[in-house]
């Protein structure tokens, strides 16, 4: 009987490897049929449904647009989007479903650092590239050579926001951040660095969660230090509240924030048009309803014409996404995972929406950021910055 064992393992290991290698080999091959898998994972419930909403809008919208343009090579692009809940693990476990069950050549997403960041090795061990819109924390693409983004990073809008602090004659800051989130984090320390190097002075810190109602007792704090403008590089699900009570305790400096502000219920949030939010600025991608370039304009009228309202950053960032994916696809020698990386990295100069994107070294994106101003209901482009401007 040993000796029979011993007979049958090398053939059990050569079925066993046999099998491992057609696995492995199946998540590059060249799609068959008449269509091309594209995974999508969002924030589409939870605390960033907004952002998840809007930046699936604009990706559903370019992938149509493809379509109705003959799709790539004459096959169909069909869009399979999962629902992470606003959840690390969830957007870990959606990830793996559309690349396993789905067998997607590509997946666009997510919007929240926190959650591309969870994803990302389950794409970048499957070999399939992953685009995020708007995942801004430089550790997202860190995670491998898969992860692209199209937006820039929070280095470089820290930056922004520190030059446009010091610009505004602004010389004492009050930073409040959301501890749980690495997006608020990340951001309040090279604010912190840069506003310091430029001669301004960091007078007090404090810190909050994703979810709190409550932040007076932070916000006396901040009062105490008397500070010219406060920080807050969270997320408009907080904001709105924060920006109420600040006023409520006698806080009557400009607030100062990031992308994480960009929601249609931002100004609602803190008292709607003319409420606590008024006069106050945040830094955004370069994407804005006031802007007059072509492919901007044909962009609002088609996204109008499709949900009956006007886009923001994030659909932008989303439509942005999609069809530089489409564009790589169309590049690639291949539509499997390894030529559509490669050929998403060799993107230079891709006139998108939210700006033109060049993918760097790092798998980045150069790229202006915009200062909006809040008035009333409205998000007004006040300043602009290029990376060049603020030494990057």
């Amino acid at each position: 009987m040993l000796k029979r064992s011993n007979r049958i393992w090398p053939i059990v290991m050569v079925i066993g490897l046999t099998l491992y290698i057609a696995g492995c080999k199946g998540k590059t091959e060249e799609p068959s049929g008449d269509q091309i898998q594209i995974g999508e994972f969002e924030s589409l419930t939870g605390t960033t449904a907004t952002f998840g909403s809007a930046t699936h809008n604009g990706i559903q919208l370019a992938i149509d647009q493809a379509n109705s343009n003959g799709g790539i090579h004459g096959k169909k692009l069909v869009l399979t989007v999962l629902d992470d809940q606003s959840k690390p693990d969830q957007a870990q476990n959606v990830v793996s479903r559309l690349i396993n069950e789905n067998k997607v050549v590509a997946i666009l997403g997510e919007v929240a650092s926190t959650r591309s960041m969870a994803a990302a090795p389950v794409c970048q061990e499957n070999k399939v590239p992953q685009i995020t819109p708007s995942s801004t924390n430089p550790e997202v693409t860190r995670k491998g050579d898969f992860i692209f983004r199209v937006c820039f990073t929070d280095d470089f809008q820290a930056a922004v926001d520190a030059h446009f602090a010091k610009d505004q004659g602004y010389k004492r800051a009050a930073v409040f951040k959301d501890v749980k989130n690495d997006y608020s984090m990340a951001f309040a320390k090279v604010f912190t660095e840069q506003f310091t190097k430029l001669g301004g002075q960091v007078v007090a810190n404090q810190t909050y969660q994703e979810g709190d109602s409550d932040f007076k007792a932070q916000l006396n704090d901040l009062k105490g230090s008397n500070p010219d403008v406060i920080l807050v590089p969270g997320y408009y699900s907080e904001v709105g509240t924060i920006a109420r009570e600040a006023r409520e305790v006698g806080l009557n400096v400009p607030l100062l924030g990031g992308d994480g502000w960009d929601s249609p219920i931002l100004v609602k949030g803190a008292g709607g048009p003319g409420g606590a939010l008024e006069g106050s600025f945040f830094s955004d991608h370069y994407f804005s309803t006031e802007l007059t370039e072509t492919n901007v304009r044909t962009f609002i009228q088609a996204f109008h014409a499709k949900y009956n309202a006007n886009p923001d950053a994030l659909a932008a960032l989303g439509y942005d996404a999609a069809n530089l994916l489409v564009d790589s696809i169309k590049r690639a020698k291949t539509a499997t995972g390894p030529d559509i990386r490669d050929a998403i990295a060799q993107t230079r100069d891709f006139p998108g929406v939210a700006g033109t994107i060049t993918i760097d070294a790092n798998r980045n994106a150069r790229k202006a950021a915009v200062i909006l101003q809040i008035k009333g209901n409205i998000f007004h482009v006040y300043k602009t910055y290029t990376p060049e401007q603020v030494g990057q």
